[in-house]
C-alpha cells in the first residue's frame, strides 16, 4: 500500500498574492515612525502603547448602532432558546472562548448556551495549531457537531476579516438559517460581507506591525463584552446593574451573592442568610422572597412564570398582593 503524496507547497505566485492581500489591510500596515521603537526607554514605549489603546473605545463607539442591532437580534433568538456561538482563530478564537467560558459563572447560563469555537480545537487555546485557521471545512464540521438551528447565532471573529475559518463558519451558519455576525477590524472585509450583521471596528495599524493581539484584540474584547453582557441584560439576567443570576460556586462568589441581595433589598445579614438558605443560594429567588414577602417555593414559581425576569416577578407578586387585599 503506497503512502499518499505529500501536500504540495503553495506556489511563489500564491505567496505574492497573499503578501499583497496583507499589505492592503489596515491592521497589517507598517508605521515607519515607530521603526526604532526598540531603542526607546521602557517608559516611553509604555506611553506610546497607552496612547494607542485610547483610540480603541472611540473606534468601537463609531460602530455602536451596528452592535446594538446585532445584540437585539441575538437576544430575540436566545429568548426562544437559541445559542450564542463564537468562531475564530488565534487571538480572535481565544477571545471568543474566554467570553463564552465566563457566561456560566456570571449569568448562570448552561455551558451549551454560549459556546466558543476555535480553529484547531481546545488545544489551540494555549498553543498554536499550524494551518487551522485556513480550514473552512473544519469550521463547518465544528458547527455541524453542535446541531445548529435557526434560533442560534454564530459570531465570526477575525481581526483581518479574511480568516477562512471565521468566514466559513459564518457562511455555513447562514446557509443553515442561523443568525450571523461578522466582527472584523478592517473596512470592506469579506467576513462582514458574509454576515447579516457586519461590525467593522477599524482601530488602525498596530504598534508592532501586524500584531493584532494589541488594539484589534482589545477592540474585539470590548465588542464581545457588549454582545454577551447586553444580551443577558435583555434576557432579564440582571436586576439593574446587579448580577442576580450569578452562580455562587466559590467563597468569593458566595460573598458576592450575599452583597448583591443586600444591595437589592437593604435587608440585614440574618435575613439575607435565611433567604439564601430557603432558596438554595439562588440570588434572584432570595431577593424576591425579601422584597415580595413570599416563601422560597412561591418565589421559584413566580420567576418561572415570568421567564426568570425578576422585575416581572416582583410586579406579578405586587399585583397579586393588591388583588388579595382588595378582594
Amino acid at each position: 500500500m503506497t503512502s499518499p503524496p505529500p501536500p504540495r507547497s503553495p506556489s511563489p505566485s500564491h505567496h505574492r498574492s497573499l503578501r499583497a492581500e496583507l499589505e492592503a489591510l489596515t491592521t497589517e500596515a507598517f508605521r515607519p515612525e515607530l521603526a526604532e521603537i526598540d531603542q526607546l526607554p521602557t517608559l516611553d514605549i509604555g506611553r506610546l502603547m497607552n496612547t494607542e489603546d485610547t483610540r480603541v473605545p472611540t473606534a468601537v463607539a463609531e460602530r455602536l448602532p451596528e452592535i446594538a442591532a446585532a445584540i437585539d437580534a441575538v437576544a430575540e433568538r436566545m429568548a426562544r432558546g437559541g445559542r450564542l456561538v463564537y468562531a475564530g482563530a488565534g487571538t480572535a478564537g481565544r477571545l471568543g472562548v474566554l467570553d463564552a467560558s465566563e457566561c456560566p459563572p456570571t449569568f448562570n447560563t448552561r455551558p451549551e448556551q454560549v459556546v466558543g469555537l476555535i480553529a484547531g480545537g481546545p488545544r489551540a487555546v494555549v498553543t498554536s495549531v499550524e494551518g487551522a485557521e485556513d480550514s473552512r471545512e473544519q469550521a463547518e464540521a465544528d458547527l455541524d457537531a453542535l446541531g445548529l438551528g435557526a434560533d442560534d447565532t454564530v459570531v465570526g471573529i477575525s481581526a483581518s476579516g479574511r480568516t477562512p475559518y471565521a468566514i466559513g463558519a459564518v457562511e455555513h451558519a447562514r446557509a443553515r438559517g442561523a443568525l450571523t455576525i461578522g466582527l472584523a477590524c478592517n473596512a470592506g472585509s469579506a467576513l462582514a460581507a458574509a454576515a447579516e450583521h457586519g461590525i467593522e471596528v477599524v482601530v488602525g495599524p498596530e504598534l508592532l506591525t501586524g500584531s493584532t493581539r494589541l488594539k484589534a484584540g482589545t477592540a474585539q474584547k470590548l465588542v464581545l463584552n457588549m454582545i454577551s453582557t447586553i444580551t443577558m441584560i435583555r434576557l432579564g439576567k440582571t436586576y439593574g446593574n446587579l448580577m442576580v443570576d450569578v452562580r455562587a460556586s466559590n467563597d468569593k462568589l458566595r460573598a458576592r451573592s450575599h452583597r448583591i441581595v443586600a444591595l437589592a433589598t437593604g435587608a440585614g445579614d440574618e435575613e439575607i442568610e435565611a433567604a439564601l438558605a430557603a432558596t438554595d443560594g439562588e440570588v434572584k429567588n432570595a431577593i424576591l422572597t425579601l422584597l415580595a414577602d413570599v416563601d422560597g417555593l412561591t418565589a421559584a414559581r413566580l420567576l418561572g412564570e415570568s421567564g426568570g425576569r425578576l422585575r416581572a416577578a416582583l410586579a406579578s407578586a405586587t399585583e397579586r398582593g393588591t388583588e388579595t387585599e382588595t378582594g
